[in-house]
């Protein structure tokens, strides 16, 4: 069904009649790589699903934006990527096993496959040096259309291209919030206008269009601290601060290039003035400033090189990148230029769709113009790849976007919830308890347009943890029967900068898509799943079950047999880890009597107690299991080893632990400790949450 280009051929289409009415229990709106996950998320989970997209190729930031060469996380690369003095010993090999989603792996395999390196598949084909892994966009296009041609062949997927939202649909409820009920779209070929309804709607477009459409509570650009609560913003919205966009360009280092003219304005127009242009990366280290030149190892060219034919470090001819550089220094101790990232009044949201388009043709004539400069200049073997875009001249079909609308949502991620310098000594930003997945860039990445007033965030602020993405984030908070997702979801213009990235959008989308199949199975609103404790939980043990991480463990695989129980109970905050500056689950390691008490009564929910004089000496009021001890102590379930003592430290035996589930558990003990050795052996932190894993889901 998929050509060699990448692109679905027609029978993979619906082109629908004008004024023709669909219906679909769950509706993808967008072309954004959140739109594919959420689609895949929801067929996954057994749902049927219809995408509407603005192009044929699938994929948004991967594919039509052109920009395949991941923005992963430090903490996904594998050792052998890691100096050996900041290795964690406890990591996994790959960090793809536990950072990312198993679906997310599997698309990067098959990418490795698709484009082997000197007839070898290996772990980063491109070859940069920003990203841990890059292919080629055709490439990228090939392994996701692999991944959802099934779903075609069973017509559980339609998938509609080149039309855009035009109408949100929506219905009043007596005495609830309004729901979505559906979507109408204009064909951009042929101008035809059809409507899809929906038992769900994903908002997935690059830019929350739905958002604007449905006049669903949304903000735009910077927020003032009263409508976040970030300390750090001003006091008065700067709703044109947004963060610039980019039209990226695939080029090769070519045996004989082909001419790349300049766009009408070349030299006139301040966003085409060749002057801005760097070529040169210019870095400023101990021993002063140094040039890197264009082709150079560590250069502009390797920065986000996609395709090569060697597997070393240097550029040769025929190699293939990706032009996506945004501002540096022009010299030692000049002003700063800027490659084709467009600052010049970049503003796409809060605007008439006729002043976006305008500022969007000028952001793709600078891209032409930088493809110029630089082929007249530091490189004259450039040459475009259009044959790798879909375009006559390597410009990507859309631009790469960083901003988007975003949705009030019943959970505003805030600047305080991710930043590194709100948790000192810790190894995690704050961990959601209704977590539906993770995500970590090294710090919050903005690319400020040229409006004034942008926040700064200075040194200390703009460092980021690995952190999680709510349940509460996807969910409108005045609107049901929509899903927010892509770079729509309850973020602020600060933490956007962060979730913004290739993992973490496909990490949003994919959690999206199994939220709507979950929502329609069990028969119930979205926002029932994100305040209801016992849907929650039910909703992140499917996310688990079909390897979706929740909590940032690296020495957990989603292929790990325990995976499911750890990953819930370490979101729901019942099990997790003795060192806050750690990001370890350690499953080996063995369970004390003292972590077993607080992780029974966690799970169980008991009310905690606190007497007037402490039950043993050994467990005074500062101890950190001593609520617990006291609770179950009151109970009749735990009792001292002689002398007032508990020995809280001391491990627990398998056969000691089996007692307190049977005294807690008395008649269902069994179903509970099915398989499980009740011998002398130290209890395992991994056995621990097995069992207690099915004490959540009784």
């Amino acid at each position: 069904m998929s050509s060699s280009a990448g692109i679905l051929d027609d029978s993979a289409f619906l082109r629908p009649e004008n004024e023709q009415v669909l219906r679909c229990p769950i509706l993808v709106v967008g072309g954004s790589t959140a739109a594919y996950a959420a689609a895949l998320g929801a067929l996954q989970a057994g749902a049927t699903v219809c995408l509407v997209q603005p192009q044929k190729v699938l994929g948004g930031q991967f594919t039509a934006q052109a920009l395949p060469a991941s923005d992963d996380a430090p903490l996904m690369a594998p050792k052998a990527l890691v100096p050996a003095d900041q290795r964690d010993p406890n990591q996994l090999e790959n960090g793809e096993y536990f950072c990312i989603s198993r679906a997310q792996r599997q698309f990067r395999d098959r990418q490795r496959q698709l484009q082997p390196v000197e007839g070898r598949v290996i772990h980063n084909p491109g070859g940069s040096w920003v990203s841990h892994f890059s292919v080629t966009p055709v490439v990228a296009a090939i392994a996701l259309n692999q991944g959802i041609e099934p779903y075609i062949k069973e017509g559980r997927l339609t998938i509609i291209p080149f039309a855009q939202p035009v109408q949100v649909l929506t219905q009043d409820v007596e005495g609830e919030y309004r729901c979505v009920t559906g979507v109408v779209f204009q064909d951009l070929e042929n101008g035809r206008s059809f409507t899809v309804n929906g038992d769900v709607v994903i908002e997935a477009t690059d830019l929350g269009d739905l958002l604007e459409l449905g006049a669903i509570e949304s903000r735009i650009g910077q927020e003032s601290r009263s409508e976040t609560g970030e300390a750090i913003l001003p006091e008065e919205p700067r709703p044109l601060c947004q963060q610039a966009f980019t039209f990226c360009a695939v080029v090769e280092k070519a045996l004989s290039p082909v001419s790349i003219p300049a766009p009408a304005g070349y030299g006139v127009e301040p966003w085409l003035d060749p002057k801005s242009f760097p070529s040169n990366f210019w870095t400023k280290g101990k021993n002063g400033w140094e040039a890197k030149a264009f082709f150079d190892p560590m250069g502009i060219f390797r920065y986000r090189r996609l395709q090569r034919s060697i597997e070393d470090g240097i550029v040769h001819d025929q190699d293939v990148s990706v032009m996506n550089w945004g501002t540096s220094a022009l010299g030692p101790d000049a002003p700063q230029g800027c490659g084709n990232d467009y600052l010049f009044g970049a503003v796409l949201t809060g605007v008439s769709r006729q002043e976006r388009q305008q500022v969007i043709a000028r952001g793709r004539d600078r891209a032409q113009a930088y493809l110029r400069f630089l082929q007249s200049n530091a490189a004259p073997t450039l040459s475009p790849r259009g044959d790798l875009t879909w375009t006559a001249d390597g410009i990507a079909l859309e631009p790469y976007i960083r901003e988007a609308r975003r949705g009030v949502a019943l959970t505003t991620v805030r600047h305080e919830d991710v930043a590194a310098k709100f948790f000192p000594g810790a190894a995690r930003a704050r961990s959601f308890e209704d977590s539906v997945g993770i995500g970590q860039y090294h710090y919050l990445d903005f690319h400020p347009n040229e409006a004034p007033g942008h926040v700064d965030l200075g040194k200390d602020g703009n460092r980021s943890l690995p952190f999680t993405i709510p349940l509460g984030a996807l969910i409108p908070i005045r609107t049901d029967g929509l899903i927010l997702s892509a770079k729509s979801i309850g973020t602020t213009h600060i933490t956007n900068s962060a979730y913004r990235m290739h993992p973490i959008e496909w990490a949003i989308g994919e959690a999206g898509g199994h939220l709507a199949a979950f929502a329609l199975s069990q028969g119930v609103q979205l926002r029932n799943v994100a305040k209801d404790r016992r849907l929650q939980r039910q909703f992140q043990g499917q996310l688990a079950r079909f390897g979706l991480p929740l909590f940032w463990f690296n020495d957990v695989s989603h292929e790990d047999p325990d995976f499911e129980a750890i990953q819930v109970l370490a979101a729901a905050g019942m099990i997790r880890t003795g060192d806050n500056g750690s990001l370890n689950f350690n499953p080996q390691g063995v369970v004390s009597r003292g972590g077993a008490v607080i992780a029974l009564v966690n799970v169980l929910g008991l009310e905690l107690v606190s007497p007037a004089n402490p039950t043993f000496v050994d467990v005074p009021p500062n101890h950190a299991a001593y609520l617990s001890v006291e609770a179950l102590f009151s109970r009749g379930v735990v009792k001292g080893i002689g002398r007032n003592r508990f020995a809280p430290e001391r491990a627990i035996t398998r056969e000691q632990f089996a007692i307190l589930v049977g005294k807690s558990f008395f008649g269902t003990e069994n179903e509970l400790l099915t398989d499980f050795i009740q011998d002398q052996k130290p209890l395992l932190r991994r056995e621990l949450s097995r069992v207690l894993y099915r004490l959540l889901r009784l």
